[in-house]
């Protein structure tokens, strides 16, 4: 006897595996020589997988846009500094200290920034090294959001196909079903 696994899957995408859509049902479960009961507890079993790594790419999607526009903002800011060096021109800026508390600093001419990395870590970086750090991870994060709408989209393919499959199968057993009474009614 054959897996469903196995026989359900097809090649994926960045470990997705790939819903197959059946076309014939009867043929579907003799070669695979299953039940209807037990193709339709894993069918459902792997539309709920789908819908679970749907939430974490959807939460994935969500960190990368809210990540972008702040990538965007330090770029603007180092840009800013850069255009004002060699001015005398003082930059005044309100900064959060801490949620909800600002401050108000006075930046003099200035040849470096510290950029947070993360994890408790800020870097001093030069202007022009702090600009090619954070392009670099600008793109990295668009990068990042294409492929990650690209794998949501065939996600949701693949949570169609898995609908469309289990309603096929559950409509040829209602038909099968239907079938045998007559057929047992006649006799």
């Amino acid at each position: 006897m054959a897996s469903a696994s196995s026989a359900m899957d097809t090649n994926g995408r960045r470990g997705i595996p790939a819903a197959a859509f059946v076309e014939d049902v009867q043929t579907y479960l003799t070669q695979l020589g299953l039940d209807v009961s037990s193709t339709l507890n894993f069918l459902q079993e792997r539309l709920q997988q789908y819908k679970m790594v749907e939430m974490k790419l959807i939460a994935q999607q969500r960190e990368l846009q809210a990540k972008i526009p702040d990538i965007e903002k330090c770029l603007a800011v180092v840009a800013t500094l850069q255009e004002k060096k060699g001015s005398d021109e003082p930059i005044l800026a309100d900064f959060e200290v801490s949620e909800g508390i600002y401050s108000r600093a006075r930046i003099e001419d200035t040849d470096s920034v510290c950029l947070w990395l993360g994890a408790n870590v800020m870097l001093e970086y030069s202007c022009e090294e702090a600009v090619t750090l954070l392009k670099n991870n600008l793109d990295n994060a668009k990068g990042s959001l294409e492929v990650l709408i690209a794998d949501l989209q065939f996600l949701r393919d693949q949570v169609t196909i898995t609908q469309v499959t289990i309603a096929r199968v559950y409509n040829w057993d209602v038909h099968q079903r239907r079938l045998r009474q007559v057929s047992g009614s006649k006799e």
